[in-house]
């Protein structure tokens, strides 16, 4: 009798032994994904922040402002051109404390070689002066909609260097730029960045890394001020 209850006492050491080792290795396992999936968070909450701005975006602004507007944009998208002057009202009106980042989303016939363009008169000083001046001649270079009509195609290449002259910028370098499409792998980069963020149409806006869920001069001001009450 007390052979059989000295087995069954060290039987239950053993499975009290088992099932604290057990446990331990239930809890560092746990804390083991934990340390994981935290480690994985931050590296997303990187590449999101690198996807956001890279290094060449064109930036206005103060490099200090508390709040970044970045837009993905095309500068053949009308809607783009509509929002482009309540942009600039926003600059203005908080100024010191807003800093736009523009990146590109070429989703266009001529939006390539239209922000090409844009870069190319960049090299010359005159990236925003380009990038207005797209947008207020749009008609004329950009895809028509609406009913077909008997009217020829443009000629970008001429229209597009009409428009670099306009702006006094040296012609045989802005054609050197993009006949090499010397952008391209940046453009390409900016798309690829905006798809891995969500970005399925433009202008998409991301005011301190939130999407702008609604396009519109009041719920970008609306975020805007919520970033700044932080």
């Amino acid at each position: 009798m007390r052979k059989e209850i000295k087995i069954l006492g060290a039987i239950a050491v053993i499975v009290i032994i088992a099932a604290v080792i057990g446990a331990s290795y239930y809890r560092n396992s746990i804390q083991s994904e934990r340390i994981t999936a935290n480690s994985n968070s931050n590296k997303t909450t990187t590449a999101n922040a690198e996807n956001l701005v890279r290094p060449d975006s064109p930036t206005l602004g103060s490099a200090d402002a508390p709040v970044t507007i970045v837009e993905f944009y095309d500068p053949e998208c009308e809607a783009c051109r509509a929002i482009y002057p309540v942009v600039k009202k926003i600059l203005k009106e908080y100024d010191g404390k807003v800093r736009l980042v523009v990146r590109y989303m070429p989703l266009h016939p001529n939006s390539m070689r239209a922000a090409t363009l844009t870069e190319a008169a960049g090299e010359q000083g005159k990236y925003w002066q380009m990038q207005e001046l797209l947008f207020q001649r749009q008609p004329e270079w950009g895809e028509r909609h609406g009913p077909p009509t008997a009217a020829p195609p443009p000629d970008i290449t001429a229209l597009f260097g009409k428009y670099a002259m306009e702006l006094g910028l040296d012609l045989e370098k802005i054609n050197s730029a993009i006949k090499e499409n010397r952008y391209q792998s940046k453009l390409e980069r900016d798309k690829k960045d905006g798809q891995s963020l969500g970005v399925r149409q433009t202008p998409t806006f991301f005011i301190n890394g939130r999407k702008l869920a609604r396009l519109g001069e009041s719920d970008l001001k609306a975020l805007i001020k919520e970033e700044l009450k932080k």
